[in-house]
């Protein structure tokens, strides 16, 4: 088996001038964007995007397209999906790319765009910006799953284009973006059809695709833009998103960042990686100086203000340690600054909930905070002396894997002990892929603690305050932290790092189960195997086989 190709650096700027692959007409309250994808743009030069297919950096363009809908057009109400090949929607993800991929970067890749996937079911569930898959071509593998995610899939009737998941059939992997999940989840395709069609390389057409609910209309050519059209202007006419609202610029994913040997300096987060000791430490900082009170002033500032300015920078990140630094498996995460001045940015949400950019905005740390409960590495939460673990913020202690609070002063410091203070950001502003918010997972199905927990919102707790509700995993003294602290991350990076993904996805998805929970916790475990198994990237496996004129030889024992 050849060794996989040597992966770049990954570099998430992108905006509308630098696009390759897609372009996006805004025309009064519909957005179309357009794929068409450069078969020569791809992240590596060991393989072509032909026929609409795409690899991580399409992708990266497709996520920044998505903000971007949100923010900087707050007017769109409609977003129309479609391909601008001829014949050709999309043909999913590029399969030489993948066959000489690493490991841990097919599962990075499709993690990353099942996030993206996320964020346009999330903009119609809840940002009233509704998209719309007009599948004017043959959509197979994950141009189909890319259609899924859609609120409504269109399919031209003309008699030869398909929707199809050919990758067991094809390829022995699965559908990777979450495409099983959303037919049977979402589509409420029945299970045996489901069966048949995962099974069908061809794909089904027309009617039949119609009546097996995997699209939602089909149309013959002559009057498919009129279907279109049509389903747009409901769209439009659904949406509470504002007719005369004035967008924000936002800058490009990493703009207000500089990376040196790894490790970032941003306005409002600091990230150190010691790859010693396979350790990030993030420092966030809280707002400082006077923060947007009102949504106006929120439109004015723009992404220069703290509440999105920080997202933005920590969502990066996250996307560039999972990416470029794979071997760092630990991140801690501590803030400085004021847990007052955190409270009073965040209390514009509670003020306006409903104007258009204060959703986006919370929406935006909701998506981020995502992002950390979905990555595979140990997170701890470090509070101590300087510390604004407050609200929005505390939502990071609260998601990590498990948390240490200094309790009291440290001898000779002048700055003062810790405190943890909730606030509303912490019961239902940000809810995690199960669909609660991270202090009722933390308590789920112990409702009294949960409901004392919920009791202390308001209130500055100490170190023994928060270790009595149950919000942090130790308390410990100046003495204690100093002495702990290091042997409990060295412990912490001397196991093995997949038992610990394993570990930390089961434990941190508590409660019930949903479409995401499935597509990230159970198809990102078959994911990890199934990419690893010689069926498919064995040197006769189906990968490598692809496109050859010669078949797989599969080891046919089950396990």
């Amino acid at each position: 088996m050849a060794e996989p190709a040597v992966e770049p650096a990954v570099e998430f700027g992108v905006e509308p001038a630098s696009y390759r692959h897609w372009r996006v007409d805004v025309v009064g309250p519909v957005a179309t964007v357009t794929m068409t994808v450069d078969a020569d743009g791809g992240l590596r030069d060991d393989y072509e995007l032909k026929l609409n297919s795409y690899d991580l950096g399409v992708d990266i363009e497709l996520h920044d397209i998505v903000q971007r809908l949100r923010f900087e057009h707050p007017g769109v109400k409609a977003v129309v999906l479609t391909g601008g090949l001829d014949k050709i929607f999309c043909s999913g993800a590029n399969i030489q790319m993948l066959a000489g991929s690493s490991h841990g970067h097919k599962v990075n890749f499709c993690k990353f765009t099942n996030e993206t996937r996320n964020e346009i079911e999330e903009a119609g569930a809840h940002s009233g910006q509704r998209w719309i898959a007009a599948v004017n071509g043959t959509a197979a593998g994950g141009g189909y799953e890319l259609a899924l995610a859609c609120n409504e899939i269109l399919l031209v009737d003309d008699r030869a284009s398909t929707v199809s998941l050919p990758e067991v059939p094809l390829l022995a992997v699965l559908p990777g973006t979450g495409g099983l999940t959303r037919v049977v989840d979402k589509r409420h395709v029945r299970r045996d059809l489901a069966d048949v069609f995962a099974t069908r390389s061809e794909g089904l057409r027309g009617q039949q695709a119609l009546d097996w609910r995997l699209v939602d209309a089909i149309a013959p050519k002559s009057g498919f833009d009129q279907l279109v059209a049509e389903r747009a202007a409901l769209c439009v006419a659904a949406s509470d998103r504002p007719d005369d609202g004035i967008g924000i610029d936002l800058p490009p994913l990493g703009a207000t960042t500089s990376v040196d040997e790894g490790s970032l300096s941003a306005r409002h987060l600091d990230v150190t990686v010691d790859r010693d000791a396979g350790l990030a430490e993030f420092v966030v900082r809280g707002p400082v100086g006077p923060q947007p009170a009102t949504a106006g002033q929120l439109v004015d500032e723009g992404a220069d203000c703290w509440l999105i300015g920080a997202t933005l920078e920590l969502d990066h990140a996250m996307l560039h340690l999972r990416f470029n630094e794979p071997a760092i498996g630990c991140w801690t995460i501590r803030t400085a600054g004021s847990s007052d001045a955190v409270v009073a940015a965040e209390a514009v949400i509670e003020r306006e909930p409903e104007h258009w950019l204060v959703r986006e905005t919370q929406l935006l740390w909701a998506r981020t905070l995502k992002r950390l409960d979905l990555s595979a590495r140990s997170v701890v939460a470090l509070i101590d002396e300087g510390s604004c673990f407050a609200g929005t913020l505390a939502e990071l202690a609260i998601a990590a894997d498990r948390s240490v609070m200094l309790d009291g002063e440290r001898e000779g410091s002048d700055l003062p002990a810790p405190s943890l203070l909730l606030t509303d950001a912490n019961v239902g502003w940000y809810r995690m892929s199960n669909g609660l918010s991270r202090l009722a997972t933390r308590f789920w199905q112990r409702d009294d603690e949960y409901a004392a927990a919920r009791e202390l919102i308001g209130k500055d707790l100490t170190a023994d305050d928060a270790a009595r509700a149950g919000l942090v995993t130790f308390a410990m003294d100046d003495i204690d932290w100093d002495d702990e602290v290091p042997v409990m991350l060295a412990e912490r990076a001397s196991f093995s790092p997949d038992a610990l993904t394993a570990m930390e996805a089961n434990l941190r998805f508590v409660g019930p189960e949903t479409v995401e929970t499935k597509i990230f916790a159970r198809l990102t475990a078959w994911q990890n195997w199934v990419f690893q198994r010689p069926n498919a990237v064995g040197p006769d496996g189906a990968l490598r086989r692809y496109g050859t004129g010669s078949r797989a030889d599969f080891d046919m024992k089950r396990v």
